[in-house]
């Protein structure tokens, strides 16, 4: 017997189902909100955190993340829906909306995860809904997602080792996405969040092992609050960094792997065209679960401003970032 829940009272169906019905059924389905906080030098602690419900895995789950004091650190914690498939909380974990897209507070106990965490984030730009994108291999469905991206401030405090550590007016990202996602079997993709003072450059870009392009949006969001502006053209000229800051082969797992460093070139709908240089170290790698993950990194503008940001590079085979890793199931091509 279908069972209603809380959610259900509302107007807000998308389907003739209840609410824990999604539109496709797949192992992969997932809609998750993701968090970047990071040291406004570019160069300290970063701290990320998601919330996430699976629904064909009947379970919510968080992941506290990141690199603080050097030492990196990863910890999840998660439920089963059962009768409340909305709520995001786990056990030590939580996500409070307290004003849609303006206000956000994230909590993590520090006495169960290795990153206690309670911080708000105020958003500092309009949100951006990117459009929704799709992959496929002949097996099915790879990608198909929706995502939403926008830029904010920190305030609050966390807590590592027992040690609590100010956060005040840092400038960060929350994401919100949603859809299937068979993470080991993306080629590539790219998640660039540029963060200057007076706004946000966000670019999502997806390609196949050989480099061929599926998909690439994004936006500059002014910090003033105006409407973003939508990206129309994107490139760019990355490559992994050794310690000593020359090109490095990924290999199987990045074991040469210490960061990023390279330009890019965003391109806008109202024809202004920003050019990018970055360099950065690698503060949250995905293995042993995922090839590649976040780094972070000071970016300076063709015309002189400067910031920092997170550029995420990850997936499973591609000529340029992935070319020697090992991949099980059937690529996209």
């Amino acid at each position: 017997m279908a069972r209603p829940t809380p959610g259900d009272e509302h107007l807000a169906h998308q389907l003739p189902e209840l609410l824990p019905a999604v539109a496709t059924p797949h192992p992969h389905w997932r809609e998750s909100h993701f968090f970047d906080v990071h040291h406004p030098s570019g160069t300290g602690d970063a701290v990320f955190f998601t919330m996430a419900v699976r629904p064909a895995a009947d379970k919510m789950d968080s992941l506290q993340m990141g690199r603080v004091g050097g030492q990196q650190i990863l910890h999840s914690s998660a439920r089963t829906l059962g009768d409340d498939p909305q709520t995001p909380e786990v056990p030590g974990a939580r996500v409070e909306i307290v004003e849609p897209w303006k206000e956000v507070r994230l909590w993590a106990d520090p006495d169960v995860s290795p990153i206690g965490v309670d911080l708000v984030f105020r958003a500092r730009t309009q949100p951006y809904g990117l459009r929704r994108g799709t992959m496929r291999a002949t097996d099915g469905v790879v990608w198909d997602q929706s995502h939403i991206l926008q830029s904010g401030t920190w305030s609050g405090t966390y807590t590592v080792d027992g040690v609590e550590h100010e956060v005040d007016g840092w400038t960060g990202q929350r994401d919100h996405s949603w859809g299937v996602r068979d993470h080991d079997r993306c080629p590539l993709w790219i998640w660039f969040q540029i963060q200057l003072e007076d706004g946000m450059l966000g670019v999502w870009h997806w390609e196949l092992a050989n480099g061929a392009r599926i998909y690439t949006d994004g936006c500059w969001a002014a910090a003033d609050g105006s409407e973003p502006v939508p990206l129309v053209g994107f490139e760019y000229d990355v490559d992994w960094r050794d310690r000593d800051g020359a090109v490095a082969a990924y290999g199987k797992h990045g074991e040469q792997v210490a960061g990023v460093a390279g330009s890019c070139r965003f391109v806008l709908a109202d024809g202004r065209t920003i050019d990018v240089e970055a360099e950065g170290e690698f503060v949250r790698p995905y293995e042993p679960f995922h090839r590649g993950g976040l780094n972070v990194v000071r970016v300076r503008t063709g015309d002189g401003r400067t910031g920092t940001a997170v550029y995420e590079v990850t997936g499973s085979r591609h000529h340029r970032f992935f070319p020697d890793t090992d991949v099980d199931g059937i690529l996209p091509c």
